[in-house]
């Protein structure tokens, strides 16, 4: 298994050379060279087993150079009862008939990133000691990726973490989990600007090669291919869940904002998973549902960002995007860069007819879009119908599942966050405090350690420059 650039300027990579890393060297992103595929009599075969046997056979296909037995044991390590809090590692519920909720919010921060993030973790402190190396992971967060990947990385020997998140927009629970975490190698940077310039820092970082060697930067954000492999599993282990024989469709409904999570969800139905439709659901930023109800794709700047009560998907330039539209156009590269190139210095573009309508007929992607009175009326509706508390991005979700729901067609709605961190919100849903674990009582009255930054990437460089050893 080799890894090629989305911009075709790398030459093909295994998949430990790619990672430690975040951008290709071309600025573009890293896919399979060639998508493995599953036949029906695999994918019954595949069926029956426990998660970690599932992801482990999953990871396999993209993997090939760790010895399996090294795998095995990594993702062994990773997908523990101890850890997600039961032995299936995803429960899937049944909220009515054909209507189903994943939860992939059991992990140690309460987020879906947890599924990925902690395999990551593993996986880059087996390869780091492999080869005598360090590591210095520069990351940008709306909410969740940045308490995932740093409880996934704190003590990790050769591993240090500088996480940047938008000043006073995350939820105060989500800030407590990253800002209070007392660890050497974890750093907090608030950056007085929006998610978008947080992740345009990062990107700049990466886009400087010379910076970027001299002080061994690595990514942990969702354009990390190893996040996209992890979350690739639980779309298996969800589809065999509700299934009633392996082969019928299935359609998935994801909260996304920068495309990560149901960018596995693609692959996971480019290697044959039978899922019918991808239904991207999406809050006020709402770049994600434009794209894909008009083909138009124009991200915007960061004082076109609304702040919202789902704050996690406050996004609006959609990293991963790319992936999935280097697919669209037939894997075509230089098409793909002059897109690209047009959307760094700004721009957007208009997919074709012809493409437009393969996004929808061959690819089955679909959209919607929420408010802050939706996201209140369905917690609200869950909660009184199902008995079930969800988090205001898992809301999205749910409006948009019943939008483009066949009630022949089992639906998968793909949680995102335990109610536990976004308690305001719940509380004017439903008229009280979401369940929180017994763990995390007072997490908020624990004492923060972050720093401030201004929203330049120089800045940035300079701070880095100061903190880490060569």
């Amino acid at each position: 298994m080799r890894y090629i650039s989305t911009r075709g300027g790398m030459p093909p990579k295994s998949f430990s050379e790619i990672l430690l890393g975040g951008l290709a060297p071309d600025g573009g992103l890293v896919m399979p060279e060639v998508c493995p595929k599953l036949d029906l009599a695999k994918l019954t075969q595949l069926s029956t087993l426990p998660y970690p046997e599932l992801a482990f056979e999953v990871i396999s296909l993209f993997v090939d150079d760790i010895p399996a037995a090294d795998l095995k044991a990594l993702v062994a390590k990773t997908y523990t009862s101890e850890v997600f809090g039961s032995a299936d590692i995803t429960p899937v519920i049944a909220l009515e008939k054909n209507l189903y909720l994943q939860q992939l919010s059991n992990g140690p921060t309460l987020a879906f990133k947890d599924m990925a993030m902690q395999l990551l973790g593993n996986l880059f402190e087996y390869v780091l000691a492999r080869e005598n190396r360090q590591i210095n992971i520069v990351g940008a967060t709306s909410g969740d990726t940045g308490s995932a990947a740093e409880y996934a990385m704190r003590g990790k020997q050769g591993v240090n973490v500088f996480m940047l998140s938008p000043a006073g927009k995350m939820s105060p629970f989500q800030r407590a989990q990253m800002f209070s975490l007392q660890e050497p190698n974890i750093h907090n940077i608030a950056v007085t600007s929006m998610f978008d310039a947080c992740q345009d820092m990062v990107k700049a970082i990466n886009n400087d090669a010379d910076f970027k060697q001299k002080y061994k930067i690595g990514a942990v954000n969702s354009i990390n291919w190893g996040r996209v492999v992890a979350q690739i599993c639980y779309y298996f282990k969800g589809y065999f869940a509700v299934a009633k024989t392996v082969g019928d469709p299935v359609d998935f409904c994801v909260p996304s904002g920068n495309f990560g999570n149901i960018c596995a969800g693609h692959m996971a139905r480019q290697m044959g998973l039978p899922i019918r439709k991808l239904i991207v659901a999406t809050n006020e930023n709402d770049v994600l549902d434009e794209f894909f109800s008009s083909g138009g794709y124009h991200p915007r700047g960061v004082d076109r960002t609304y702040e919202t009560s789902s704050p996690s998907m406050d996004i609006t330039k959609a990293s991963n995007l790319e992936r999935f539209v280097f697919d669209l156009l037939g894997r075509d590269a230089d098409t793909l860069a002059d897109l690209w190139s047009g959307i760094d210095a700004g721009k957007g573009f208009q997919l074709s007819k012809e493409n437009f309508a393969k996004m929808h007929d061959v690819y089955g992607f679909r959209s919607s879009r929420s408010t802050h009175d939706d996201r209140l009326s369905n917690i609200r509706s869950v909660f009184t119908s199902y008995g079930r508390e969800i988090d205001p991005h898992t809301a999205d979700g749910f409006k948009a599942a019943l939008e483009h729901r066949d009630v022949n067609i089992a639906m998968v709605i793909l949680e995102t966050a335990l109610p536990a961190k976004f308690e305001d919100t719940m509380q004017e849903a439903i008229g009280q405090k979401p369940q929180r674990p017994a763990t995390l009582a007072g997490l908020e009255g624990l004492p923060q350690r972050f720093d401030e930054l201004a929203a330049d990437a120089e800045v940035l460089k300079a701070y880095l420059a100061e903190r880490i050893k060569l």
